[in-house]
């Protein structure tokens, strides 16, 4: 190879592929870099939907105390009695979270769920809950009766004798569990503010943001920029992550309004946890290419394997469903479909080969369904179609034609000497037939028996004739076989 074609050579295929694989480079570096700046936004929005969920479930146990309360407020405005009333409010406390509730009239005064009267006209709590006709959400602090801090719900009640309100307290002593109903670990703080930033209740271990303070006023000690910012979206009702320098170290401030009182949840977590989340998301980003062809690789087998496996399954559903459509779903023998079809196709595969075909019918069955009932009644049928089924071989066709009739065809029967037997074989399984668990009644049976091809060359011939050699036991007596042809009945089995 001369110098020149090894130049050209280097060009065809080296330069081309040095750029590819530049641009290649490029492309990765350029994903990598839009990943890393698109990963806090992923995990800002992670944390935020886990917020949401904190509320959610704070905010959904609020409201099942307005979803309890509402119907007793209801029955209250017709209750006649102060006994009704008394045990109106003790449903109430039983069916909800609340560790005191009260009903009163327009003045404040009425009952509480311990059965002592009230007077709580000059309260806060009571005058803001006359200050609109609908269900509100309060704050109170140190309640009046138990000292504790709480949510009061408030429910107007149409007393007879005018307005009146259901007041259900919810205590805020177990905010902390409600919002950790969210497994969580990571959270360090987490506090209901209301539109001011005044913290109505906290649970972690931020210091300094305590209840009673004002959260605003406390970061802005720290960070006063980003609290401003932080300030518009909770004011704005917008949920959002802002980070805040708090002393020596960075904490990420995650705010999601709730559906009441213009109150937040206001949830704090690690900056270096944030920082984790983000590394690890664009860490991942990097390897994403590499694993890409293995993942195509995986998927190609996966999809051959699948397709395998489905074309199985399908199969062998498909022949499930063909054994279930032909089934009788009282015996589990063939069903009256599947018995002539499978006997038509023995006689087109077969058309010389000697066989019997059996009909029986259950002697008197209407009298078993009248006296011992239908459920006994399918308990024989049950029962002989179970037992008649396991006498033959499994190439044989045994079925239930309909109600209390049975279709046996065995195939390729040698002799006379076989047919005779065969004949005895299912006379002799009436003698000893029993039916029901408790109960064990002694059914018989007639039954008729015509011999394939002499007798009848096609199912259609095959089947009158057994049919006729069952009409003709059953007008001799019944509980007896009877041959189309009486000859048959005459031969003598070998000892």
């Amino acid at each position: 190879m001369t110098e020149n074609q090894t130049k050209s050579m280097a060009v065809q295929w080296v330069v081309p592929t040095a750029v590819s694989m530049l641009v290649l480079i490029i492309m990765v570096y350029n994903f990598s870099t839009k990943s890393r700046d698109s990963a806090s936004d992923t995990v800002s929005k992670n944390m935020t939907t886990i917020a949401e969920q904190c509320a959610t479930n704070f905010t959904e146990e609020l409201t099942l105390l307005e979803k309890v309360g509402e119907p007793i407020a209801e029955l209250l405005g017709n209750s006649t009695s102060e006994k009704e009333v008394q045990e109106l409010i003790e449903v109430a406390m039983k069916h909800s979270d609340a560790y005191m509730v009260y009903t009163c009239d327009d003045s404040g005064a009425g009952i509480s769920s311990d059965g002592s009267r009230i007077a709580i006209g000059e309260t806060e709590y009571f005058k803001q809950a006359k200050a609109s006709n609908k269900a509100q959400y309060i704050f109170v602090a140190k309640d009046d009766m138990q000292d504790q801090d709480a949510i009061v719900v408030s429910i107007p009640v149409a007393y007879k004798t005018g307005a009146g309100y259901l007041l259900l307290f919810y205590p805020l002593s177990k905010f902390e569990n409600a919002v950790k109903g969210v497994d969580f670990a990571a959270w360090t703080y987490e506090a209901l503010i209301d539109s001011k930033g005044n913290i109505i209740v906290g649970a972690g271990t931020d210091n300094g943001l305590v209840q009673g303070t004002n959260i605003f006023t406390e970061l802005s000690k720290e960070s006063p920029e980003a609290v401003r910012k932080m300030k518009s979206r909770i004011v704005g009702r917008i949920s959002g992550l802002t980070s805040i320098e708090t002393g020596n170290t960075t904490t990420a401030f995650v705010y999601v309004p709730i559906s009441m009182n213009e109150w937040t949840l206001v949830s704090s977590v690690s900056q270096s946890y944030i920082d984790k989340q983000v590394s690890q998301q664009w860490n991942n980003t990097k390897n994403m290419l590499y694993q890409l062809i293995v993942v195509i690789f995986i998927f190609s087998c996966v999809i051959v394997v699948i397709n395998v496996v489905s074309k199985v399954k399908s199969n062998e559903k498909k022949r499930q469903l063909e054994v279930k459509a032909d089934t009788d779903l009282l015996t589990g023998l063939n069903n009256k479909l599947a018995t002539e079809r499978k006997i038509q196709e023995f006689i087109a595969q077969n058309p010389n080969a000697q066989s019997m075909m059996f009909m029986l019918d259950i002697d008197n069955f209407k009298k078993i369904n009248d006296t011992m009932g239908h459920a006994f009644g399918d308990e024989v049928i049950r029962s002989l179609g179970q037992q008649i089924g396991a006498i033959f071989r499994a190439t044989d066709i045994v079925g239930r034609a309909g109600g209390d009739e049975f279709i046996i065809f065995l195939k390729n029967v040698a002799d006379a000497d076989a047919i005779r037997k065969e004949a005895k074989k299912v006379e002799d399984f009436f003698k000893d037939f029993k039916a029901g668990e408790y109960v064990k009644y002694s059914a018989t049976a007639s039954i008729g028996v015509a011999i394939y091809p002499q007798e009848g060359s096609d199912w259609e011939s095959i089947y009158k004739a057994a049919d006729q050699a069952l009409y003709k036991a059953k007008k001799r007596g019944k509980n007896q076989l009877a041959f189309y042809k009486d000859e048959w009945a005459e031969v003598k089995p070998k000892e």
